[in-house]
């Protein structure tokens, strides 16, 4: 089955697949009022080295700024399938940023590492513009996009390429993220990891549990009856992996979403499915803040 086919049937849409995507079915319900948005705005050469900004209505100098990388086995995607999540963000008082980056099989791990880690330096170095502080710089991801939040966030190496260490973070969100998957048996991941000479440093669980580096506060959740990526395997063996390192970690798995639809939550007709919003939200930007 297709990813936009996964998709549809996790939403209930599958008869709609001929009239329009899941994606842009819930895109259709983004309120126009919560935010604005700043489209196509480059911190790289590459074409795919792009993102939009969903900034607050109400003008702040110093909100949260969290960059999103989304999912999609390192080998599809687009920035402007998740105007939702910026959207929702945006309108709880984050200036959201919403990244591309390269993808399989134009380019294998770990290219969608740098690229991200770029992405992340970009927003960094603009968040004052933006009305935000780089105090509170987060990153957040969805399944393939979680795993690249958490390499960022784990393993110094790539944001050392950019001059940054994951100790200048505020924290970092993994949703649904796929933190420990080899042996690799999804044939596009094979491709993306050139699998079987996927290094064992690939993997996030790995560098969680030596400690590499001492990540900020940390929020992971999932969907209980995921099964696209075992959440016991990944969310909390990784939860469990920090919290030994004395990481600060809130791990929660839900129970009425699946892997599809716990960012699907994000948006306005799914948010009754589980709180992700408001917990998102809440951690990058709590009342107190």
């Amino acid at each position: 089955m297709s990813r936009r086919r996964r998709w549809l049937a996790a939403l209930g849409l599958l008869p709609l697949l001929q009239a329009c995507s899941p994606l842009r079915l819930i895109n259709a319900t983004v309120a126009s009022g919560t935010h604005t948005v700043q489209r196509d705005l480059a911190y790289g050469s590459e074409t795919r080295q792009r993102a939009d900004v969903y900034l607050p209505a109400v003008t702040t100098t110093n909100a949260p700024i969290a960059v999103f990388f989304y999912g999609g086995s390192w080998s599809s995607g687009d920035r402007s399938d998740y105007r939702f999540v910026g959207e929702a963000l945006a309108s709880r008082g984050v200036v959201a940023v919403v990244a591309d980056y390269r993808l399989s099989p134009e380019v294998r791990y770990p290219v969608f590492l740098q690229d991200s880690a770029q992405a992340v330096r970009w927003a960094a170095e603009r968040a004052t513009s933006f009305g935000a502080s780089r105090d509170r710089l987060f990153i957040v991801g969805h399944s393939a996009g979680a795993y690249n939040a958490a390499m960022l966030a784990l393993d110094p190496r790539w944001l050392a390429e950019v001059k940054l260490s994951p100790d200048q973070l505020a924290g970092w969100v993994g949703l649904a993220g796929p933190y420990d998957f080899l042996p690799i048996g999804i044939p596009e991941v094979q491709v993306a990891f050139e699998w079987p000479k996927t290094p064992a440093d690939s993997q996030p669980l790995f560098h969680a549990r030596a400690g590499h580096a001492k990540p900020g506060r940390t929020l992971l959740l999932a969907a209980k009856s995921d099964l696209l990526v075992n959440p016991q395997r990944n969310t909390v063996a990784l939860a469990q992996a920090l919290q030994q390192q004395g990481a600060a970690v809130d791990v929660t798995l839900f129970e009425r979403v699946n892997h599809a639809t716990l960012i699907g939550a994000m948006a306005r007709p799914l948010r009754g499915l589980a709180p992700v919003l408001e917990r998102v939200s809440g951690f990058l930007n709590p009342p107190s803040a």
